[in-house]
């Protein structure tokens, strides 16, 4: 199983924004650039993960993605996935994702990319709900709350996107996450039977689950078993769910894939044996020496594939 870095820290010396341009996570200034690679390379990583707006967004154009691309490579980070995504069933946002989403496709045809990665969440849009924080009984944007009108639309443009994807020899997958109406295993398989797609595809991240509501609707280890055999892509991240029933809330530590509440070894397993050869696409720590904690959880990872497809522990 191949290891990608779907980094969420870019805090390198001396460059100390970690959140770099609008709408996702970016690659930091030169010198820290050239550094940052060179060292998740040598941590262990066959790629990395880029949102569309890394290559210049709407206005990127397949010189210069294709130049951006061969200093990655040149550097052992070879851009393996975009990171698109969105609410795609609301008027405007809904309007802009559907945009944001076919130029990502666009761009990693031009690079030969086999992955756009696409969640489904949109900001908070009622008040009285309050902010989208993970934790809470009522989540918006979730599959509990949407109507059948918000998975036809969703799945109308997915269908779409997927027809451009595969004419362009690539695939979309669509991210299990929070606020979204693809949040638990149910709602997503129903919604890939929705898009009816050769080309479009299941990312099953079970963080999200786990990261949701107060109470998880479902374990990791029964979604893991459903998405599995639909999977194209596999983002990963665990965290620590401290659970206070007098609040109705939970509340989460992100820590390294080792340290959290999702099983990996049965999920690894889950995925091997449903004969997934895809990315193992790590969320990565989003505070202190993040390039510390993400090579353990490297490290613990291709232990575990290793241990699993030998049939025996390593020591």
């Amino acid at each position: 199983m191949k290891i990608a870095y779907a980094f969420r820290r870019t805090t390198v010396y001396p460059y100390t924004a970690g959140f770099h341009g609008p709408g996702g996570w970016g690659l930091p200034d030169e010198p820290g650039l050239t550094t940052f690679l060179t060292k998740i390379n040598e941590i262990g990583f066959d790629g990395i993960e880029l949102g569309f707006e890394v290559f210049g967004g709407y206005e990127a154009t397949e010189s210069s993605v294709k130049e951006l691309q061969k200093h990655l490579e040149d550097s052992g980070a070879p851009c393996v996935a975009i990171r698109a995504g969105g609410v795609l069933s609301t008027p405007v946002v809904g309007e802009q994702n559907r945009e944001r989403l076919f130029k990502s496709v666009e761009i990693a045809g031009w690079l030969g990319i086999e992955i756009v990665n696409s969640a489904l969440s949109g900001p908070s849009r009622n008040k009285t709900l309050g902010a989208n924080t993970p934790g809470k009984p009522i989540q918006q944007g979730s599959s509990q709350l949407a109507s059948y009108q918000d998975f036809e639309r969703t799945a109308g443009i997915l269908h779409e996107a997927g027809e451009r994807a595969g004419g362009a020899g690539l695939e979309v997958t669509v991210e299990v996450h929070q606020h979204s109406i693809a949040d638990t295993s149910t709602s997503t398989l129903k919604l890939l039977e929705m898009v009816n797609s050769d080309y479009v595809f299941a990312n099953p991240d079970l963080g999200n689950i786990l990261w949701h509501y107060d109470e998880p609707e479902e374990s990791s280890e029964d979604a893991i078993v459903a998405l599995a055999p639909h999977s194209r892509y596999w983002h990963c991240k665990t965290l620590q769910r401290v659970h206070v029933p007098e609040l109705d809330r939970a509340y989460f530590i992100r820590v390294p894939i080792p340290d959290g509440d999702i099983d990996y070894r049965f999920a690894i397993n889950a995925m091997i044996d449903a004969g997934y050869e895809g990315y193992f696409a790590l969320e990565g720590a989003n505070t202190g020496d993040h390039i510390s904690k993400d090579a353990r959880s490297v490290q613990y990872v291709r232990k575990l594939v290793a241990e699993i497809e030998h049939g025996k522990p390593i020591l």
